[in-house]
């Protein structure tokens, strides 16, 4: 039942995305600072405690509700399984900025494409060239492809392999949002927080995406060119400090043919340090051509042929199951 649930939720965005400031995001957000005020005494067990409450009571919630409505009937399972996934996983709940900042590229508007990143990244676009202003849109692009559609493509399958339905996507796109969450609000309130807490999240979303980023960037390779792919994989998936990251951007590049990495911005709003989910480059670049405007669309053709080998392969594995 897997694969219609995700064959719907895409479908249902596609007819009516899920506005970028939504009721679900604010209460969301809600609930993280609420297990941070109540449960955060600015010690290391303390992050622990604050995670494992902001994580594991929805996803608990999540799978006891999908067990409930499937001893009922299997559709309403699978009607849990749409709604979810039209909440957790999505091109439109982030393309929006892309297709706009294309489509200002494409009438030469380069100085409305530049306000757009700013926008989307929270990141100074003033000083940045032409080729810079592409890598980094085609960057953002990558990774938020992988965060909202392959990893969490990824979680929902394990955990509907093991009986449990949608909370596997509803870990991994919590964890991403609560990392960041914390480290956004202490920042906007001026304080420090729980150091720790905000180490602790984004260690464990590193840990939550490890397998994925990897199987992100083993699509690519299939989908591209195969061979640059691997082999960027190889040498300048270090060039990035965040291993996951690292991995799927060398592969892209390689399977497209573009070259990545590179300095980060600065924030408009920090003055100085890039936001927390930027991309961290240490030095260096792939190899590849320097970003040009065709390359965007050859990222969006690489990470739509992406999809569709996944689609066919959970096809695959359900019929298997079917038929076995």
């Amino acid at each position: 039942m897997s694969i219609f649930a995700v064959l719907c939720a895409l479908l249902l965005e596609q007819v009516k995305a899920l506005p970028r400031d939504n009721r679900v995001h604010d209460i969301l957000g809600s609930w993280v600072d609420w297990t941070g005020r109540n449960f955060d005494a600015g010690q290391e067990r303390h992050a622990w405690i604050v995670w494992f409450v902001s994580m594991l009571a929805p996803v608990a919630l999540v799978a006891g509700l999908y067990l409930a409505l499937t001893w009922l009937h299997p559709l309403w399972g699978l009607a849990l399984d749409v709604v979810v996934l039209y909440l957790t996983l999505g091109f439109r709940q982030f393309s929006h900025y892309f297709t706009d900042i294309r489509a200002a590229m494409d009438a030469g508007e380069e100085d409305r494409a530049r306000e757009l990143l700013a926008q989307w990244r929270r990141i100074d676009t003033t000083t940045l060239p032409r080729a810079e202003l592409l890598r980094h849109v085609i960057e953002h692009a990558l990774l938020a492809a992988h965060r909202h559609v392959f990893g969490v493509f990824f979680w929902f399958v394990l955990f509907s392999a093991l009986g449990l339905g949608p909370a596997g996507a509803v870990l991994y796109r919590l964890t991403a949002f609560a990392g960041r969450h914390w480290a956004r609000h202490n920042r906007a309130l001026g304080i420090s927080g729980n150091d720790g807490l905000e180490v602790l999240a984004q260690r464990l979303f590193g840990l939550l995406d490890h397998v994925p980023a990897r199987m992100t960037a083993f699509g690519f390779a299939v989908v591209g060119n195969f061979e640059e792919a691997v082999g960027g994989w190889r040498r300048y998936a270090g060039l990035w400090h965040a291993s996951n990251d690292g991995v799927i951007l060398a592969s892209a590049a390689g399977a497209v043919g573009v070259q990545l990495g590179g300095g980060v911005a600065t924030t408009v709003s920090s003055g100085g340090s890039a936001p927390d989910d930027e991309p961290q480059v240490a030095a260096g670049r792939t190899a590849g051509q320097a970003p040009v405007l065709a390359h965007l669309g050859s990222v969006v053709g690489l990470v739509w042929r992406s999809v569709v080998l996944w689609l066919l392969l959970l096809a695959l594995l359900t019929l298997a199951n079917l038929v076995g």
